[in-house]
């Protein structure tokens, strides 16, 4: 965990000191941290932004390096979950430790009055514990949580650099067994094995019920201790079953078949066998799953509950989780009590581990992505409903809880009008009345600005926000945000909407991606029925509106984050500014659906690397940055981009730098002149191609893709180098896309990728 913590520091530009056990034995006495730093790397996904990111670390030894931890500002230990083997740590670590340093812990469940016991008042006045969530890159959640001394101004600052500069979702916390998260996810988890036993259910269909069916990750229950361990589970188990407070605790005892697999070693990936296991059959990798009662491996099967197949129709999160809990099947049964648990839990642990439902709230979204807290999934199925159906079946409501319904609260969280803006509000257990949710500085919710009444304009596939300050933002919210006549209809607006009345104009959404392309249903579509004056119209309009962004006569700030693909691309590639989210997988990727980019994205690439070998690479094997950081390396974003750690401060800082670029902004000067090599370009990159070819690594199809890029980025067969405008090579785009587009071969890929989600190598 320590070097995926300092890999997270390196993502950020802060330099670490990574330090581990001596090895004197093995000729590299810091081979125990290079170790730690080679499987953070390696890990899938990786724990950098970029291999550049590595050269930010320093690795060290306890024995030999110890005294260098004067030169940190913050130290944090991460060693093993033993609260003997960290405070022999720290004895060691205090009398080199920097007077002004911060330090911490990061445990995720030992106390931390136990940990800093004994120690001077000035180290516990600087002590706390920071319960990063592994895979830190990953996961939002950093919880704090103050030692009995723990300094107001240290927490502050912790805080504060954890949000802007780690990209953290900071939850404060208590110093009480496991804390928010892992309490209440413990509790979940515990829970799932009980009703797993009671109901009956197979291990993939209890991972069926509590994954992305009820917003949950794809990990769901077994799947998630495959990955974290069956040991460290059971560590987890043990801790919670340990605290003699929590009328609860008997939940955590450690069920049979988890015993049983300890016993055996099954501890998951580790182990290569878990709930789980892959194994080769027919000369092909498949997956297996253990029969809980057998204890012996067999094929998945499909489980077939009724209401989820009728339930698999509802886009709508809400609605979804109120037919499921609603259904009298076993699915319906287990829900029900399952959340019905949780729910009561998570009540009775007001004000034990947090003072508000908030950071329960806030801590299992950001901690374990869960897209609803336990509170918020309350209300989803309904506060009043849910409270009385409890109660008609004997389940006794939390003490706190009671006196919310006899308050006549219909909800935990409410929107209330206030000196003519919206404000949110939540139930306070504590004081049995709402209080107002303070804002966070620097963070817009665009849904909220458009129920406060910031919605300029709507429609299903975008909308225009006013947010604040002279700027205007367009959003995209199709699925997948993809782009269609909706949405360029939307930025055309939009953009006519800043010329008019704003100082700037902001491309962003917050949804799951920022946009994974085109429409490619309407190419499919026009191409299997002969309408190719449709897609080339289509074409054109988009070469337009990425030329109106480019030359607009505001600035133009495109905020990408997650998938930033092809058409999504083109357009981010157009803006005047980049402020880009971290976690950003951006690329041309057309070649995946047997096409090239013809929005303008392959003639921008050109422009903006100067190099038609580079961006015929970039864009023939369909490169996709694994961040932002790698992004501008690859030359998909320019050096000046700006890079937004947190993902909730994106749409702000955005703006932000769209109100900066205003103040003095001039717009660039149309009819661009890029330099082409002509028909010795386009002879050496054939080459190229053929080579690839030759090789095996691409197919007969792929060749023909690249032959067509080819052309396009050389300028055709002009004779030796010449400066075209602009708009010669966006006609040779369309030509190119449009003799792809009438392929077999291109529909074939479009076909499977609509249908898959994934690739296809014809």
């Amino acid at each position: 965990m320590g070097a995926r913590i300092a890999a997270h520091f390196a993502n950020a530009g802060v330099p670490a000191l990574l330090l581990d056990l001596a090895t004197p034995t093995e000729g590299d006495r810091n081979a125990a941290a290079r170790r730690g730093l080679e499987a953070a790397a390696k890990q899938k996904p990786p724990a950098f932004f970029s291999d550049s990111a590595k050269r930010l670390i320093t690795l060290g030894n306890f024995d030999d390096d110890l005294a260098r931890i004067a030169e940190c500002d913050w130290v944090i230990e991460a060693i093993v979950e033993n609260l003997e083997a960290k405070r022999a740590l720290w004895e060691k670590v205090e009398p080199h430790a920097g007077k002004a340093a911060v330090l911490s812990t990061n445990t995720s469940g030992i106390p931390i009055r136990s940990i800093c016991q004994g120690f001077p008042a000035e180290f516990c006045r600087r002590f706390l514990g920071t319960h990063f969530f592994n895979p830190p890159r990953y996961l939002h959640l950093v919880e704090l949580v103050p030692g009995p001394e723990t300094a107001e101004d240290v927490l502050l600052a912790t805080a504060a650099f954890c949000d802007r500069r780690l990209g953290k979702g900071v939850v404060p916390a208590k110093d009480t067994p496991n804390f928010i998260a892992n309490r209440i996810g413990g509790f979940f988890g515990a829970t799932v094995h009980k009703l797993v036993a009671e109901e009956d259910l197979t291990v993939e269909e209890a991972d069926l019920l509590t994954g992305p069916l009820i917003g949950l990750p794809k990990s769901a229950s077994f799947r998630l201790l495959d990955i974290i361990g069956l040991d460290v589970w059971r560590a987890v188990l043990e801790n919670l079953a340990a605290n003699e407070i929590d009328p609860w605790r008997e939940r955590f005892a450690l069920p049979g078949f988890l015993a049983e697999m300890l016993e055996r070693g099954w501890l998951g990936e580790k182990t290569g066998q878990g709930f789980y296991r892959r194994v080769e059959r027919d000369g092909k990798r498949v997956i297996e799953v253990i029969d809980l009662k057998t204890f012996e491996y067999r094929e998945r099967h499909e489980p077939g509950f009724e209401s989820v197949k009728e339930a698999d129709g509802i886009a709508d999160l809400p609605a979804r989780l109120r037919h499921l809990v609603a259904a009298e099947d076993r699915a319906g049964k287990f829900l029900w009590k399952l959340l019905a648990d949780v729910f009561a839990y998570s009540a009775e642990r007001v004000p034990e581990i947090s003072d508000r439902i908030v950071e329960i709230d806030r801590a299992m979204r950001w901690g374990y992505a869960f897209t609803l807290g336990p509170f918020e999934t309350w209300d989803a199925l309904g506060f009043e409903q849910t409270a009385r159906r409890m109660q008609a079946e004997g389940r006794q409501l939390p003490e706190n809880v009671e006196r919310m319904l006899a308050e006549g609260a219909t909800s935990f969280y409410r929107e209330t009008g206030k000196d003519g803006s919206l404000r949110r509000e939540y139930f306070d257990l504590a004081a049995g009345r709402y209080a107002e949710l303070e804002d966070r500085a620097g963070i817009l919710e665009l849904d909220a600005l458009k129920r406060a009444g910031g919605a300029v304009a709507e429609s299903e596939a975008a909308s225009l926000v006013d947010l604040g300050d002279g700027v205007l933002c367009v959003e995209f919210h199709s699925k997948m945000n993809v782009l269609n006549e909706g949405s360029f209809e939307m930025l055309r607006r939009g953009l006519e909407e800043a010329e008019r009345n704003f100082r700037a104009l902001v491309i962003a959404n917050q949804g799951q991606h920022f946009s994974a392309g085109a429409d490619l249903s309407f190419f499919l579509s026009a191409a299997r029925n002969g309408e190719f004056d449709r897609v080339e119209e289509f074409l054109k309009r988009f070469q337009e509106l990425n030329l109106a962004l480019k030359y607009a006569a505001v600035p133009v700030v495109a905020a990408p984050f997650g998938y930033t693909l092809g058409g999504g691309c083109e357009v981010v590639l157009h803006a005047a500014a980049v402020q880009a989210g971290a976690e950003l997988s951006m690329g041309l990727v057309e070649g995946n659906v047997g096409l090239i980019p013809a929005g303008g994205g392959t003639k921008e690439l050109l422009a903006n690397l100067g190099d038609a070998e580079a961006a015929f690479k970039l864009i023939s094997r369909a490169v996709m940055s694994g961040s932002a950081a790698h992004a501008k390396e690859l030359g998909l974003l320019g050096p000046c981009s700006r890079i937004t750690m947190n993902p909730e401060r994106l749409v702000a800082d955005a703006k932000r730098l769209a109100a900066l670029l205003a103040e003095d902004y001039a717009p660039r000067a149309p009819s661009e002149i890029l330099e082409v090599e002509g028909e010795a370009g386009y002879a050496k990159l054939k080459l190229q191609a053929w080579l690839a070819h030759e090789a095996g690594r691409i197919t007969d199809f792929d060749l023909a893709i690249a032959e067509k890029l080819a052309y396009v980025v050389s300028g055709g067969r002009l004779t030796g180098k010449q400066a075209v405008p602009e708009e010669y090579l966006l006609e040779l785009e369309r030509e190119a896309f449009l003799s792809l587009c009438g392929m077999k071969a291109a529909q074939e890929r479009i076909e499977h990728m609509l249908r898959t989600g994934k690739p296809l190598r014809n």
